[in-house]
């Protein structure tokens, strides 16, 4: 009967989505943003936009950002919309332009007179979409039924944000991306250039209540395809202590705990008091990079944005095999390429957080860098105004209100 219910809901609601794109104009200065189908104000969509607001456009340009639960604390002069709702339907079928980092519900297709700029969310390690042999995903059980929705949705893009020529060419052929490829670099990645001084770093720790006399070390895992709950929600299942690292760094390291927006538990983290202080998708990682001193991860493409700033990383794959032949699969040589140590065990992680030598991974780490990272330069945002300069009519439109 739920099933009923929930698929009867879903086709009134591609009607009236199909209503308004037949009755309703496009508001030829009107851009839509969202940040992990609205679970956060952060990522490449956040940075663009907070860009378009530093040069004055959000005065002219109708800006709409769609949240899932609460409303973010947004500057400037855009509006918040729930995602999901009427007015999201109202807002997506009147848009000029869409800035997203993720992919949205299939029924929305992109009508005639209006740009979709897909900006991604990292480079990739794991294979994706049409490069995955099988998939473990919540709500998907079959391959190619998995694949064609994919390259289904990814045929409604017209803009498609890469961060380097590898990633350039893997989107490509993954996603069976045929449009404009906008080789440019990430705009959330702008922020590393321009605040990664000692007073930039100071005010962020002061903003994100942090203590400033010990170093900070980054937990940044992805997600695994298969660790989901009966009810459907991805769960956080590291195999990492975190009492041992705080008997064993604590003197001298905090621990910031920020995990993937898909995974939706809420873990008591009260026993690690004044070691471990975690922020959820709804924080900018961004600002964690620039007030953390080490990175330790495990296959998220957070390694790739990381190394900009020539911080130490490591590595804590405790599951290799499984993701490698089971989960997803790599795109390159785990072992040969990660710029940094890798451990399987918490003891082998402090071990190696104790006696890191940057100079045993000087060659390494500058070889990644020049792979992934040689386009990011700080000016990624600019890019992309260009873009939307070009989309939108150029004189000037009154804001419009309803």
């Amino acid at each position: 009967m739920r099933k009923k219910v929930y698929h009867l809901v879903k086709q009134i609601v591609v009607v009236i989505y199909y209503m308004m794109c037949r009755l309703c104009p496009v508001k030829q200065n009107r851009i839509v943003f969202d940040s992990s189908l609205g679970k956060s104000y952060s990522g490449n969509p956040k940075h663009i936009y907070e860009y378009l607001m530093a040069n004055g456009y959000d005065m002219n340009w109708d800006c709409i950002w769609f949240y899932e639960n609460e409303k973010y604390n947004i500057p400037g002069m855009s509006r918040q919309v729930q995602y999901g709702r009427f007015r999201y339907l109202y807002y997506m079928a009147t848009a000029k332009v869409w800035v997203f980092d993720t992919r949205q519900p299939e029924f929305l297709v992109r009508r005639k007179g209006t740009y979709y700029i897909q900006t991604w969310h990292g480079t990739p390690l794991k294979k994706l979409a049409l490069d995955m042999e099988d998939v473990f995903m919540v709500g998907e059980n079959d391959i190619d039924s998995y694949k064609e929705h994919f390259t289904k949705n990814v045929h409604t893009w017209d803009y498609l944000i890469s961060q380097n020529p590898f990633s350039t060419e893997t989107f490509r052929r993954a996603f069976d991306f045929h449009k404009e490829m906008l080789e440019i670099g990430y705009p959330r990645n702008d922020i590393l250039f321009r605040e990664n001084t000692p007073e930039g770093i100071r005010s962020y720790r002061r903003k994100l209540g942090l203590p400033e006399d010990k170093k900070i070390i980054l937990y940044a895992p992805t997600w695994r395809d298969d660790e989901f709950s009966e009810d459907d929600k991805y769960e956080f299942r590291p195999q990492i202590s975190f009492e041992k690292l705080q008997q064993e760094l604590g003197d001298e390291y905090i621990m910031i705990v920020k995990y993937h927006y898909l995974i939706m538990d809420a873990i008591d983290w009260s026993p690690y008091e004044g070691f471990i202080y975690h922020f959820d998708q709804s924080r900018d990682i961004a600002e964690l990079f620039l007030v953390s001193d080490i990175l330790v991860t495990d296959y998220s493409s957070v390694m790739f944005d990381y190394s900009i700033m020539n911080r130490p990383m490591f590595f804590f794959a405790y599951d290799f095999y499984k993701y490698k032949n089971e989960l997803r699969g790599f795109y390159f040589s785990y072992s040969k390429e990660m710029p940094g140590p890798i451990s399987t065990t918490t003891e082998e992680l402090i071990d190696d957080i104790r006696n890191y030598d940057p100079e045993v991974y000087a060659e390494r780490y500058e070889k990644f860098k020049k792979k992934y990272n040689t386009i990011d330069d700080g000016n990624a945002s600019s890019r992309v105004l260009d873009l939307i300069q070009n989309l939108i009519p150029k004189k000037r439109v009154d804001v419009y209100f309803e």
